[in-house]
């Protein structure tokens, strides 16, 4: 298994417009992508910075996982995701390293990839994303 870039950082909001205003105000960028992902219970703009994205996360309500996280911790980096050419080929890798898995087979995410996620507790205590874009 090889990580093929940083794909994006993503960012808890409660308040998706008014982060992309701030980060349009500020920074001058725009999303790329927005898109409601109901079987993840957020909506994400994708800003591009050079060759990856800040991901700002906005939940769909208190009870999905973002929402849990913005009432734990409030707003701010929720998850760092890396692009890989094969998200089944990464988690048979990482299954065989004893890495500790919240997804044990790849999920639908943004842009029309599939995706992973490993526990924060397995690693340095962040949670990792991997993403294998379609066409991959």
């Amino acid at each position: 298994m090889k990580l093929l870039n940083l794909d994006h950082v993503a960012i808890a909001v409660h308040d998706l417009d008014t982060a992309i205003a701030g980060y349009a105000d500020r920074y001058g960028v725009e999303p790329l992508y927005r898109e409601v992902i109901e079987t993840q219970g957020v909506e994400e703009a994708m800003i591009p910075v050079g060759g990856s994205f800040v991901q700002l996360l906005m939940p769909l309500g208190p009870e999905t996982p973002v929402g849990r996280f913005l009432s734990k911790h409030g707003e701010g980096m929720h998850h760092i995701a890396f692009a890989v050419s094969s998200i089944d080929a990464a988690l048979e890798h990482l299954k065989s390293r004893g890495a500790r898995l919240v997804d044990e087979e790849p999920r639908p995410g943004g842009r029309g990839s599939r995706i992973a996620f490993v526990h924060p507790a397995d690693l340095g205590g962040t949670l990792i994303e991997l993403v294998e874009l379609s066409g991959a």
